[in-house]
């Protein structure tokens, strides 16, 4: 189908399923099962960026914005725009090495229960076959078919698969080419890679100009849908910007297709978005590098990376240690929320060894842990401890200092999971939240405690309980990752 044919089967579609495009229609969403349950995820950036691997995955950008850091290095290492620009990082995005069975070994391995690649970054370049756009890595640079390919390597580990878009930025992400003698000011039409590099809008206003037209923002809709109808993806991840005033039917119209062809084919679907995008309860609040201070009494999720610097690879990534990210998790999930991990493999198809080491002891933890993550709800207290979760986007600049007072809560089954966030040498906690009953008898935790374990110990544990907390001894439990009891209650 051409662009215009697509549309109308959008809207045919949408005419004929439960789902309309109007806030109203949409509203009647109900987060998946298999998402509620869910609470661990990879993200995937990898792309012709990684061939630079300079800054960070915004390189396609910041290489056109003279004086910058970018600039300077592409100059130093390629030569000039106007004789080498992005474009001819294609040829060299070889992806020899790349496997998408060993990457979805690795990351069933971490734990995962499901993998959301990058299908379209800014950039514009698609990582996978399309029909749209000749521009993308079927047809140029790898010649293979990388979405297609994790989608089958995941499902068949069990894992569900998801796409990411990040195609709306490409409105004004190659602009900064414009203005000065370069490769981009010789692409002017719908179709051409950098089509239309306009100038770089105010990132936070929702009114910026030049507004997105029509054009642009149909073909956005039919790459979205085309994604959609190729790959059967269970999540849709969306960038920032799609919260501009001009996107809006646009994303109502996505929205309603994408969960109209869900229930044809018998499942659920779920869209990540940020800024309030989208309306509160027809899709999956997302927030960046950050997280919820608090338990939220709807189902949220972070992304965040394993590298501070960059999304995609680096040749300096700045890694974080796998107790931060574990401990990360756990505050999410205590809350109400999901993880979305990022890792940004190597331009030949290799995941660095920084990467998969923080994947692997990941996937170790919640080996011994998991029952305490997987499929488990809030309780009626999420944390407990001096050590505040600061809340908000991009917040993980550093790593918490817990402390041994420092807890998180869930419950699953019969029993509620305490993760003891810097567990003392000493293997003696107090847990205030399920104390009998404070000074003044006001109750604080009424149930029967039937038996406490340390997961992954095979030692005795003891407990007394008095208004001043549960006392729970652990001795023998050493560990530098949170430890995690096991409270089973009649």
């Amino acid at each position: 189908m051409n662009k215009q044919e697509y549309l109308r089967h959008i809207d045919e579609v949408n005419e004929k399923g439960r789902f309309h495009a109007t806030w109203e229609s949409l509203s009647q969403y109900e987060v998946p099962k298999w998402y509620r349950d869910a609470k661990f995820g990879i993200f995937i950036h990898w792309g012709i960026y990684s061939v630079p691997a300079f800054g960070s995955e915004w390189y396609s950008r910041n290489m056109y914005i003279q004086g910058s850091r970018e600039f300077e290095h592409h100059v130093k290492t390629y030569g000039e725009h106007k004789n080498f620009g992005y474009k001819d990082f294609i040829p060299m995005f070889r992806a020899e090495k790349f496997s998408a069975d060993e990457w979805c070994d690795l990351f069933r391995d971490a734990g995962a229960q499901y993998v959301v690649p990058v299908a379209e970054h800014h950039d514009g370049f698609q990582m996978y076959r399309s029909e749209i756009s000749h521009w993308n890595a079927y047809e140029m640079g790898p010649h293979r078919d990388v979405l297609g390919e994790l989608a089958d390597a995941a499902n068949a580990r069990g894992m569900e698969i998801g796409a990411s878009s990040h195609r709306i930025e490409h409105w004004f992400f190659m602009g900064h080419g414009r203005e000065f003698e370069s490769d981009i000011t010789d692409d002017e039409r719908e179709g051409d890679f950098y089509y239309p590099a306009m100038p770089e809008a105010d990132h936070f206003d929702l009114y910026s100009k030049p507004t997105p037209t029509a054009e642009y923002l149909e073909d956005w809709l039919v790459r979205c849908c085309e994604i959609v109808d190729r790959f059967d993806p269970k999540v849709v991840y969306f960038d920032w910007w799609i919260q501009h005033s001009s996107a809006k039917q646009y994303l109502q119209k996505f929205a309603a297709y994408y969960y109209n062809r869900a229930e044809e084919r018998g499942h659920g679907a779920v869209i990540n978005y940020k800024h309030d995008a989208f309306m509160f309860g027809t899709a999956v609040v997302d927030i960046e590098r950050g997280q919820f201070a608090d338990a939220k009494p709807y189902i949220w999720q972070t992304d965040t990376a394993v590298a501070r610097n960059s999304w995609g690879y680096t040749e300096h990534n700045s890694y974080k240690e796998p107790r931060e990210i574990i401990c990360n998790l756990i505050d999410v999930v205590s809350k109400n929320g999901r993880m979305l991990l990022n890792v940004g493999p190597r331009a030949d198809g290799t995941i660095p060894d920084e990467d998969r080491a923080i994947l692997l002891k990941i996937g170790e933890w919640l080996r011994v842990n998991g029952e305490g993550i997987y499929g488990s709800k809030v309780w009626r207290y999420s944390e407990e401890g001096p050590t505040a979760t600061q809340e908000g986007q991009f917040t993980d600049g550093g790593a918490s200092e817990f402390t041994h007072e420092d807890f998180r809560f869930t419950v699953n089954g019969d029993s509620i999971y305490v993760f003891a966030l810097n567990f003392p040498e000493g293997g003696e906690i107090t847990v205030r939240a399920l104390g009998d009953a404070d000074a003044s008898h006001k109750p604080v935790f009424n149930g029967i405690i039937k038996r406490i374990s340390a997961l992954g110990f095979d030692v005795p544990v003891t407990y007394t309980r008095d208004g001043a907390g549960l006392h729970i001894t652990a001795s023998g439990v050493k560990s530098e990752l949170p430890v995690v009891f096991r409270v089973e209650v009649e």
